[in-house]
């Protein structure tokens, strides 16, 4: 019975995506293992075994063939550390990215709060408002947040954003400010380093590898704002989906925080090792 719940069903020709409670009880009866067994006993039996072949998870295969030292200079940056040496009081590290296709919802009835024993309630139905684009920097050694909505992202969106933060102190007059962004075509490449580096001698891009945007910070904030201040989406315009999120901005900055950033580049190197090592051991891969 543990074999068949860590295979995956197509090895045994079956028509599922993946196992049920009920559906590895029909295998293992079907094949004669057992003559009969309850859900119940075969519950306790997977339990033991911490086995939950109904859930999954989804990955991505790290296919950048500079994956580690890419990553690791990232992971330097927050240590404190660029290229073995110490970042100084007068270097700054921003991680900017932009989150797309924000829509305003704006709901056929009104929302109402919530109240004993009922949680807010937000009409199913909706007129589509338009959608804004919220660009957005976070200083990882300061906690503190710097944003911009935009009718579309591009070049163009991405320079005001970066023009708006290289124009305050202390950015401007720094030693560095580094930038971490991934690949989007906003800030992709050469050229990005290099007309971002003509305009703001001091600034520094930094590109993370593909597929590795769980290694930038703002995307932690992002995820923030989505879940406090996006859902429920119920709003009328676009222009009050803007207000809100510069209004979110600000109150963040009134008392700034930095996020307990753990994962190292020791942590990097040893999950990278037991990957070769679980493909090297999987004759499937």
């Amino acid at each position: 019975m543990t074999a068949i719940a860590c295979e995956l069903p197509a090895q045994r020709a079956q028509p599922l995506s993946r196992y049920s409670l009920a559906d590895i009880q029909h295998v293992v009866q079907a094949e004669g293992l057992v003559p009969e067994i309850s859900r119940s006993t075969l519950c306790r039996w997977l339990r033991r075994r911490a086995l939950k072949p109904w859930r999954f998870r989804s990955w991505i295969f790290p296919r950048d063939p500079a994956f580690a030292p890419k990553a690791g200079r990232v992971l330097d940056l927050y240590a404190g550390w660029w290229e073995g040496q110490p970042l100084g009081p007068d270097d700054y590290l921003l991680s900017a990215d932009e989150k797309t296709s924000i829509q305003a919802r704006h709901r056929c009835h009104p929302s109402s709060p919530a109240g004993p024993h009922r949680p807010q309630q937000v009409e199913f139905e909706y007129a589509r408002m338009g959608a804004v684009q919220y660009l957005a920097a976070w200083d990882v050694r300061r906690g503190l947040v710097f944003g911009r909505c935009e009718t579309q992202t591009g070049i163009g969106p991405f320079g005001h954003l970066v023009q708006q933060v290289m124009a305050q102190e202390p950015y401007r007059s720094a030693h560095r400010v580094f930038w971490l962004v991934d690949n989007g075509s906003s800030h992709r490449g050469k050229a990005a380093v290099q007309r971002l580096a003509a305009d703001h001698p001091n600034l520094v891009l930094v590109h993370l590898p593909v597929h590795a945007s769980w290694l930038n910070q703002i995307e932690i904030y992002f995820s923030i704002v989505q879940r406090k201040v996006l859902t429920p989406n119920d709003f009328a315009d676009c222009a009050a989906v803007e207000e809100r999120l510069l209004a979110f901005q600000d109150r963040r900055n009134a008392h700034p925080s930095l996020f307990n950033w753990r994962f190292t580049r020791a942590d990097l190197l040893q999950r990278l090792r037991q990957h070769d090592d679980d493909t090297a051991a999987d004759p499937a891969a």
